[in-house]
């Protein structure tokens, strides 16, 4: 079997228990999984996209104008050169937009995304995909509730008023030499419950196996790449493991092309507080003292940089 072979959403529908199976396999095996016939629209992607490329090609005084010094790069826009990986010295080569979830709740510690009046419909348009994304990922993590044999609505109260956050990530073309070290995203785990990932489709993206080797996900298109993070990887003792993965620099033959990926970071409610289920515990993982989500995401912001104490 292909490491990363394609898990049809077709299967939720007709075969919950199955559909579970093998989404929890793959986690089990790699961290990792590949779905494909998804039910996030095509339009609603490709407005995005546009949207996304007509936002990164505006005057760098105009961008850095959505950026909040001291805001932990939560919303809004990070410039190049900002982020990099827990324990790595070089920056990633990459900026980025975050938008979050509109609430009522949480507001001071889940502020407002900043409105775009320079790029028309970005706002609807990049709202609309975090919806839908934010709907795809609580019906995956209903299979994974299924696969950790927990019912099937167990994560529903604990998301509903999560800390998400879709990313729109422009990896600049490569035609100028960077600082020795530097790569587009160097190996990290994601802090969240579970990434999901549209254009992945341009080679770059390697997962480390256990076994130490790092494999390519190339996934087909029209798919979307799934990932545990490191939330989960507590909630579950480590049962579900949290993988390293990296996005590499382009061959030479690619350098003068950017690179444009959409990951949704979907995170518990901030009050949400994660310890090992004991079920999972008592397979072999590590337990982990009890945190808050908010307490966890705080703790991680500061050690990728994004928030200076």
């Amino acid at each position: 079997m292909h490491m990363f072979e394609p898990i049809s959403y077709n299967l939720w529908q007709s075969d919950k228990v199955a559909f579970a199976g093998a989404i929890g396999a793959s986690f089990r095996e790699t961290g990792f999984a590949v779905i494909s016939d998804h039910v996030i629209h095509s339009d609603v992607i490709s407005k995005v996209q546009n949207s996304c490329k007509d936002f990164f090609a505006l005057p760098v005084a105009t961008k850095n104008s959505y950026f909040e010094k001291g805001g932990g790069g939560q919303r809004g826009y990070t410039p190049f050169g900002i982020e990099s990986a827990k324990g790595e010295a070089a920056i990633d080569l990459k900026e980025f937009w975050h938008t979050g979830r509109q609430l009522e709740t949480y507001n001071d510690i889940m502020k407002p995304t900043p409105l775009v009046t320079e790029v028309p419909d970005f706002d609807r348009t990049t709202y609309g995909l975090f919806e839908s994304m934010d709907s795809f990922g609580a019906d995956l993590l209903k299979a994974v509730a299924l696969y950790l044999e927990l019912s099937e609505n167990y994560f529903e109260q604990k998301i509903d008023h999560g800390n998400s956050i879709l990313r729109l990530l422009h990896y600049p073309a490569q035609d100028k030499p960077f600082s020795k070290g530097s790569m587009r995203a160097a190996a990290h785990e994601d802090i969240n419950v579970i990434t999901l990932l549209l254009g992945a489709e341009e080679a770059g993206l390697q997962v480390r196996h256990r076994s130490g080797e790092w494999l390519s996900v190339n996934p087909p298109a029209g798919s979307v790449v799934v990932n545990c993070g490191d939330m989960l990887q507590r909630l579950t003792a480590g049962y579900l493991p949290s993988t390293s993965h990296r996005v590499l620099n382009p061959a030479p033959d690619r350098v003068h092309l950017p690179r444009y990926s959409m990951p949704y970071f979907l995170h518990f409610n901030p009050d949400v507080l994660i310890e090992a289920l004991p079920g999972c515990a008592e397979k072999g993982g590590a337990a982990e003292p009890p945190i808050t989500a908010a307490d966890y995401l705080y703790e991680r912001l500061v050690e990728i940089g994004l928030i200076k104490k």
